[in-house]
């Protein structure tokens, strides 16, 4: 039973770490935690209710002198601006309209370029060697202890299969 107990600890403990929420949640969560372990180090909120009341001082009022001050007027010089210059504008230059010049038609010019070599590849040579044929060889025994033939023609196929 302690066994399944330290087990199911264990699991506990190592499965928030199997969580992936993405970076922002992690940052969240991360800011969230912090914040709860500075209120368990400092003994405020939930935390701070077992521990020792802290009395706050009571508030001092001090009146402040009361400041009158004079309005300070300054008159401001009265300005008189000449109206604006009026100004003749030309009227612009007319516009005449010239056809583009016709266009040249020549030929191409002639351009001649060395001839390229030319390079002849020998005719490829396939020499095959002729085919050679071997003959089987043949086995002739001959004696009693063969069965009733006489003689007793075996070749390279029978070899495979001789017992």
């Amino acid at each position: 039973m302690k066994r399944v107990a330290v087990v199911l600890m264990i699991a506990m403990v190592l499965l928030p770490g199997v969580a992936l929420a993405g970076s922002s949640t992690d940052a969240a969560l991360g800011l969230g935690a912090f914040a709860v372990f500075n209120q368990i180090l400092s003994g405020t909120g939930v935390f701070g209710a077992f521990g020792r009341p802290v009395a706050a001082p009571q508030p001092v009022y001090v009146q402040r002198p009361v400041v009158i001050e004079q309005p300070v007027v300054v008159e401001q010089p009265v300005v008189v601006a000449p109206p604006a210059p009026v100004y003749y504008v030309a009227p612009p230059a007319p516009v005449y309209y010239v056809a583009p010049p016709a266009p040249v038609y020549a030929p191409p010019a002639v351009v001649y370029a060395p001839a390229q070599p030319v390079y002849v590849a020998p005719a490829p040579v396939v020499v095959a060697p002729q085919p050679l044929y071997v003959a089987p060889r043949v086995i002739v025994r001959s004696g009693p202890a063969w069965g009733h033939h006489q003689y007793f023609v075996r070749t390279r196929h029978d070899e495979r299969h001789w017992y």
